[in-house]
């Protein structure tokens, strides 16, 4: 059995075709029921956020051309397009991979905690799915625990960086005073959440939060002093904000630019600046055509991204040793089931091997043969039979000149320092 990583992520792929390859909440439902069903695919679990998207599984063979055709055909794109823009990992190295995301090393914010917790939904919904095994939870378990380790014994987490930091950096240099700005934040999950903490303590007085259920943005707009509404009150309110940061998992866009060149001529066209966090994106494209818009996606926060950096590189560091070793443990532990599988059947053997044997000395002895001779017979058969493989393997072994084997076989057998087994006496003598 072969760990085989398949992904598409902010460094390989621009984001029109990372939004074509996401998974929103039913899509991951479906792709879980094809995955089950998948002839190849013995494990599996689906990571799918804004900025990557990576199939994790534990297959057969080591091929990972039936991977990307599922991939391919379940978003309806061509199989080299899809190959083009990813990235493939086996065994040691797709283990390594990911505990380097779940720890934020991979992530285009360095150290940001968001991941995490998106990886533990997928791993929730893979097991909803009776999609993982032994394998695949032996796994998530080590890389749970690796990036708990990353996060309290590096300094990988000091500082807030984060997309909805960045989003919120960027808005704070291009208006001279927060305080005196409105924002319109569209939706109410995690990355909404930090934008809006943030944008409160840089002294955004004013804010609404927009959301399908206006329940859930009533929470958040409790939180942070503001007002929620519904999504179809984005329109009277795209008018009064100056600030727009928008993330949803809304498969098509929330805001088009007819309506934002409404919103324009309502404001006299007095600027908005505006942040497309979202994968699909909320924001269609062409508002960036408009006058008096600014608009950047999560691919534009890079530069912010980058400025916040610093502090997390000597973490990152540290992180990357413990995640070495780490691995290393995991592949060890997997060395030590597959021994136990080995040493159970050989046990298995040699029992069988046993109770044969006393078979047929319970029948000579029910037979009336001497009790002493039967079992001098008796271990002399036991002692040949167990025997009789590996002295024909050391034969062939010294006959080969294969010191390497002769070793191991000194080692396993026992026998005492500096023995060895002559090429031409091994060849010659009797078992």
């Amino acid at each position: 059995m072969r760990f085989l990583a398949l992904g598409i992520n902010h460094k390989t792929a621009p984001v029109a075709l990372r939004e074509r390859v996401a998974f929103s909440p039913s899509q991951l439902e479906e792709a879980s029921q094809q995955l089950r069903a998948h002839q190849s695919i013995k494990e599996a679990a689906i990571i799918s956020t804004c900025n990557r998207t990576e199939v994790y599984t534990l297959v057969e063979a080591g091929d990972v051309r039936p991977l990307i055709t599922w991939l391919s055909e379940f978003h309806n794109l061509s199989f080299d397009e899809v190959a083009r823009h990813s990235y493939i990992h086996e065994d040691q190295s797709a283990i390594g991979h990911l505990m380097r995301v779940a720890s934020g090393l991979d992530s285009m914010v360095l150290g940001e905690p968001q991941i995490l917790g998106q990886i533990k939904d997928a791993y929730d919904l893979a097991k909803q799915n009776s999609l993982l095994g032994s394998g695949l939870e032996q796994l998530f378990q080590q890389v749970f625990a690796t990036a708990k380790r990353v996060r309290t014994e590096t300094g990988i987490g000091t500082n807030p960086v984060s997309v909805a930091y960045a989003a919120v950096s960027l808005a704070q240099k291009i208006f001279s005073d927060l305080r005196d700005s409105s924002a319109l934040l569209i939706g109410a999950g995690e990355t909404i959440e930090l934008v809006a903490r943030h944008l409160r303590q840089a002294g955004v007085q004013k804010m609404v939060i927009a959301n399908r259920t206006v329940e859930r943005a009533q929470c958040l707009a409790d939180e942070v002093q503001g007002e929620a509404v519904a999504l179809s009150a984005i329109p009277d309110q795209l008018a009064k904000a100056d600030i727009v940061i928008s993330s949803t998992a809304a498969p098509l866009p929330i805001l088009g630019k007819g309506m934002v060149e409404r919103a324009l001529k309502l404001r006299r066209h007095k600027p908005i600046f505006m942040v497309d966090i979202a994968v699909p994106r909320d924001i269609e494209p062409q508002v960036d055509e408009l006058d008096d818009i600014f608009l950047f996606t999560v691919d534009d926060l890079q530069e912010v991204i980058d400025e916040n950096l610093a502090a997390r590189r000597e973490a990152a560091q540290q992180a990357e040793e413990l995640i070495t070793a780490s691995v290393q443990e995991f592949m060890r532990s997997l060395r030590v089931r597959d021994a136990g599988r080995m040493i159970g059947e050989f046990r298995q053997n040699a029992q069988q091997l046993a109770e044969a044997e006393l078979q047929v000395a319970l029948s000579q002895l029910a037979q009336g043969r001497d009790a002493q001779e039967v079992l001098h017979k008796l271990c002399r058969s036991l002692t040949n039979k167990w025997l009789h493989h590996p002295t024909l393997k050391i034969r062939e072994a010294s006959a080969e000149n294969r010191g390497d084997l002769l070793a191991a076989a000194a080692e396993l057998l026992n026998l005492q320092a500096g023995q060895s087994v002559e090429p031409d006496k091994s060849t010659s003598s009797k078992s």
